[in-house]
């Protein structure tokens, strides 16, 4: 696969962090591709990696070595404004603690990254309405998180990353603060939003979670000591409704 038909590229990344006088290195050379339309899960235990490589995945850092391309775009020689840009184009992140705003409604709150993208208002809250319906929560737009389940409260998390088309979704522990029915119903949302061709990322400790996925990267100590593909993993559960 070339950088041009991938949605990520990661070739010999490293990441060093220096301590006072003491460099830790956090990635060691790190190499894989994701196809667009995949569904991949990432896994390690602490100290592994996972979370610095989920911070470059997102533009959140820049790699200190290795060459880091998201959806064509070459990371590492982009500036802060640049990396904020890329971050709202073409990212879409779902976090395990929701990150909603307490004060606003589903709406609004799936509606937030077309405000910040310059969009009218008439024009990004009828996206968001969309998105809501897409997620099967059109009837909930304007309760408010405390008026919401978790998993609603995630379903709402969810159709903002969407809202703003991503090339990649990317989901930090997603069903983390969810009980084990919400989280099953959760992650068969995400089964249906890649068999729409979406790309996901998953970063998750779970097993149970990670086997929904079609691929499993695993980390240790800074490299990739597994890449597990579909033909290894059992079938997804059957999508479920009605959270």
């Amino acid at each position: 696969m070339n950088e041009r038909g991938a949605a990520i590229l990661c070739r010999d990344v490293t990441k060093v962090y220096r301590l006072g006088t003491v460099d830790v290195p956090a990635l060691r050379g790190v190499s894989f591709e994701i196809a667009r339309g995949e569904y991949v899960a990432i896994m390690g235990p602490s100290g592994s990696g996972k979370s610095t490589l989920m911070n470059l995945i997102g533009c959140l850092d820049r790699p200190t070595s290795g060459t880091y391309v998201l959806d064509g775009v070459t990371i590492g020689d982009l500036d802060d404004n640049q990396l904020a840009a890329i971050r709202l184009k073409k990212l879409g992140f779902v976090f395990q603690g929701f990150n909603l705003l307490a004060r606003t409604d589903a709406m609004r709150n799936v509606a937030l990254p077309l405000f910040y993208a310059g969009i009218p208002a008439r024009e990004r809250n009828a996206a968001a309405l969309r998105q809501l319906g897409e997620v099967g929560l059109g009837d909930r737009a304007h309760h408010k998180p405390n008026e919401l389940s978790g998993g609603q409260q995630q379903r709402v998390a969810i159709a903002r990353a969407l809202v703003n088309d991503p090339a990649v979704v990317l989901a930090d522990e997603p069903t983390g603060n969810l009980d084990s029915q919400t989280s099953e119903e959760i992650i068969s949302l995400f089964g249906q939003l890649n068999a729409t061709g979406r790309t996901i990322i998953m970063v998750t400790h779970d097993a149970d979670v990670a086997q929904h996925a079609r691929r499993i990267i695993r980390l240790k100590d800074g490299l990739v000591v597994a890449d597990e593909t579909s033909g290894s993993l059992p079938s997804p559960s059957a999508p479920a409704r009605g959270l």
